[in-house]
């Protein structure tokens, strides 16, 4: 594919010329066939990625996640004979300062990993300058088809323009695919798909409780009287009765004649069980997407929202939800942007340890493990935090000696 020549972007770095339609219909992710269809269920609901995102539980858990990854720096390094070294240049800059004109590496990596969590796979397509990536251009995840030719088994990828019926092929090197959890095919598994009983069970609960306190009736007490009651009397007696209506005028005292009894309403079975699906359907929904339910501030019954179990849930999470995640782009990015002959010694990393940012204490105690067991310098220590280095002795590696071989005590006297 030939592409244009000569055009500079604002950090000096060559671009790849696109078409002004071509680049709107790629970056115009808004309507993307976001109500493109997924399946159906015994629910009678038709789940597709909008309808899924007016659950609360599944809006919740996308943002949260695709959010902690988004915001982790993502930097180059090159392994040397003494450890690694951070690498400057346009691939740098690409990944974590400009990935494309329009784009913040924050707002790119959010949409991809938005993708990624709800349909199982996201799509960029890379634009080249002389062999290497100047520009990542996000497609929207129901608009790309990934192919197989028949003869040659090689990967292409059918890109459908937003808006239109024109239908464009993309060979495989020139797109950057992030795939979700799978058997280890072309595509990547879509929760949204996949859970479609869960989803439309919780669509039907939301639906039935609007509908339920927009239109039944629910009256907080009855009025009982052991004679009848005369057309003008029931107008006084509702007049009173709004005397004693409302949280300002809790804890008046009612005074009833004529043998009245006012009887207080409580929740019927059926409306109870339908509120106790509705907060199962958020622990599903939670189990789909991989997110402890507390992460959105959902707790299980009984459960403290603080503490140190729920400290080590986040800590699961990370591992196990997050991580897995972080690996697959660290992976992706290594075997499509980075050269073959750099391959084995340059690579892309997000810092975890910027997940230990808002915790003081968790920080505290892993510089000083780093510290004192000869890991990392003061001054290493002081870049975590962006201290300005102190130098000398603050930029050499020390132990702690506290405990030392009998046989030695007067070695150090």
């Amino acid at each position: 594919m030939d592409r244009p020549q000569g055009i500079i972007d604002r950090f000096g770095r060559p671009m790849a010329a696109l078409s002004d339609l071509t680049k709107d219909q790629r970056l115009t992710i808004q309507g993307g066939d976001l109500g493109y269809y997924v399946a159906s269920n015994a629910s009678g609901k038709v789940v597709t990625l909008s309808a899924a995102l007016t659950i609360s539980a599944v809006w919740a858990c996308i943002v949260r996640s695709a959010q902690a990854m988004a915001s982790l720096p993502l930097d180059l390094f090159r392994k040397t004979s003494t450890g690694r070294q951070s690498q400057d240049g346009a691939l740098a800059d690409l990944l974590g300062l400009s990935p494309n004109l329009d784009q913040t590496p924050v707002e790119f990596w959010e949409g991809m990993f938005s993708w990624m969590l709800t349909s199982g796979n996201a799509y960029a397509e890379i634009d080249w300058i002389n062999g290497r990536p100047s520009s990542l251009m996000p497609i929207p995840s129901t608009h790309v088809t990934p192919i197989r030719n028949k003869v040659n088994n090689l990967l292409s990828y059918e890109v459908r323009e937003v808006g239109s019926s024109r239908v464009r092929t993309v060979a495989r090197q020139d797109m950057f695919h992030l795939k979700g959890w799978g058997f280890g095919g072309d595509e990547g598994m879509s929760p949204i798909r996949w859970g479609t009983q869960s989803l439309g069970a919780a669509m039907a609960a939301d639906e039935a409780s609007a509908k339920m306190f927009g239109s039944g009736m629910q009256a907080s007490g009855v009025l009982k009287a052991n004679q009848q009651i005369r057309d003008g009397q029931r107008a006084q007696l509702q007049e009173l009765m709004q005397q004693y209506a409302g949280s300002n005028r809790a804890g008046k005292i009612m005074i009833l004649e004529a043998g009245m009894d006012f009887q207080q309403l409580t929740l019927n079975p059926d409306d109870a069980q339908m509120l106790e699906t509705r907060r199962f359907s958020i622990e599903e929904v939670c189990r789909w997407f991989g997110v402890p339910p507390i992460v959105i501030g959902h707790s299980a019954e009984g459960q403290t929202m603080w503490g140190t179990g729920v400290e080590q849930i986040f800590l699961s999470w990370m591992q196990l939800g997050i991580n897995p995640l972080l690996k697959k782009v660290e992976q992706r990015i290594r075997k499509q942007l980075i050269p073959l002959r750099d391959q084995r010694d340059v690579y892309a990393e997000f810092n975890r340890e910027a997940m230990l940012q808002m915790d003081s204490k968790a920080k505290a105690e892993f510089l000083r493990a780093m510290t004192t067991n000869g890991i990392m310098t003061r001054d290493e220590a002081r870049d975590k935090l962006n201290l300005e280095r102190r130098g000398g002795v603050a930029d050499e590696l020390m132990v702690q000696t506290a405990m030392s071989p009998i046989d030695l005590l007067n070695e150090r006297i």
